[in-house]
């Protein structure tokens, strides 16, 4: 691949989404610097053309895109705004894009502090999860000024197949959530569903795979195995906290956060053994 742009890229959080996106830059020809607090994932990247940073502030200073894939909002806040993080060092009109799935305040509070130093911010979730991820396709949910997502889309090409802007910045975060909300429902039905089928006589794969040439049919469905159900408790949780701030109320997702506590790999592993 060659060379797609002239802008350097600083990523921190070589996480399972993280480290693909940023080999995926550095294979499309991207100066592409990286942060991690595990030096043997800085090593590993290195030997795929990243180069590693010695600190945040480093990486911050030499890059024109900052993306940030860490997990918590907390860890958000301490990355780009602590003493030590992105912005003690970034580069006026440089990019910062927040990709971790947080909320729309912790995306606000990272903003107002990036604008006294001159740097856009971007809201920028992640969807698709890690096989995604490890194909470069990752489906892209931004909130910010959409000319500044413009400004960056080169630098978004090489681990992403599409990108959406959805309107002002932490609605990226509330597309994040609508889909996490879509994904756990679903998950946790079909879960369900397939224990009654199973009981009721009939084998969960040919049951998935009549399903599948009908109406049921989805990419949940169809890949349920093969999801590792790492983020259900946050995600569910995230959505909760959004909802209390528009007094919205949501009684499925209260029911679905019941039910994922009763569903896991190994779980949905024995569905299919022997069937």
């Amino acid at each position: 691949m060659t060379a797609v742009g002239t802008k350097t890229v600083g990523l921190i959080g070589l996480g399972a989404m993280g480290r693909p996106a940023a080999e995926f830059l550095a294979a499309a020809g991207v100066t592409t610097y990286a942060f991690d607090a595990d030096r043997a994932l800085m090593d590993q990247v290195a030997e795929r053309g990243v180069r590693p940073a010695a600190s945040i502030a480093e990486l911050a200073a030499d890059s024109d895109v900052v993306v940030v894939m860490v997990p918590t909002d907390q860890d958000v806040l301490d990355v780009c705004a602590e003493a030590g993080g992105v912005l003690s060092t970034a580069r006026s009109g440089s990019v910062l894009l927040v990709c971790s799935s947080v909320t729309p305040d912790t995306c606000r509070t990272v903003a107002t502090a990036a604008a006294r130093k001159g740097v856009d911010v971007l809201d920028a979730a992640l969807t698709g999860g890690v096989r995604a991820a490890e194909a470069g396709e990752i489906n892209l949910l931004v909130g910010g000024d959409e000319r500044v997502l413009d400004s960056v889309r080169t630098e978004l090409a090489p681990w992403t197949r599409t990108v959406h802007h959805l309107g002002p910045l932490g609605s990226g975060q509330v597309g994040k959530t609508v889909n996490n909300l879509c994904h756990w429902g679903q998950l946790s039905a079909v879960v369900e569903a397939l224990r009654l089928g199973r009981d009721l006589g009939v084998a969960p794969t040919k049951l998935r795979a009549a399903l599948l040439d009908g109406p049921a049919a989805s990419r949940t469905l169809a890949e349920m195995e093969l999801m590792r159900l790492t983020w259900h408790r946050k995600d569910l949780a995230n959505a909760m906290r959004m909802a209390d701030t528009v007094d919205r109320t949501l009684p499925v997702a209260a029911t679905v956060r019941e039910a994922m506590e009763g569903i896991t790999v190994e779980d949905i592993a024995a569905l299919y053994e022997g069937s």
